[in-house]
């Protein structure tokens, strides 16, 4: 199974570490094509690419994968442009969010018919439902 996580990238780093921790998680039942949006030095490294460069590789990994989880407590237009471009594709679509005063998840990602949400507190949470939901995945296509 070919994975695409989607977290904040120039919307703030701020949850680079569980960003890093789900991928790890979700390395256990597939490919991520995105690894790099959990690591410390993405901006960085994404430096050295043109923005053109950025989008056609990443709409290159959007089209192989199987789904898509994005984590979407940090607003982030990029985030939403995934999830949408996801639906449009027709690709499964998983996404986490973490409440928190202040912040809540776009209308638009929240109705969407096209796509589960998944609310939780505590990271391990968040890999209790996204194991149950790619489990289901698997045995069910």
């Amino acid at each position: 199974m070919k994975i695409y996580f989607a977290g904040a990238i120039r919307a703030g780093r701020r949850d680079a570490e569980l960003y890093r921790r789900l991928i790890d998680f979700l390395e256990g039942f597939g490919e991520v094509l995105t690894g790099h949006v959990g690591r410390d030095d993405l901006l960085a490294r994404e430096g050295e690419m043109s923005e053109r460069e950025i989008y056609e590789r990443d709409l290159t990994w959007m089209r192989r994968a199987d789904l898509v989880v994005a984590e979407g407590t940090t607003p982030s237009l990029g985030v939403g442009y995934e999830i949408a471009l996801a639906v449009t594709l027709g690709k499964k679509v998983f996404c986490l969010f973490r409440p928190e005063e202040g912040v809540s998840l776009s209308a638009m990602i929240a109705g969407c018919p096209g796509l589960q949400v998944y609310s939780y507190r505590q990271p391990e949470e968040a890999e209790t439902w996204l194991r149950e939901m790619l489990i289901g995945k698997l045995i069910h296509g």
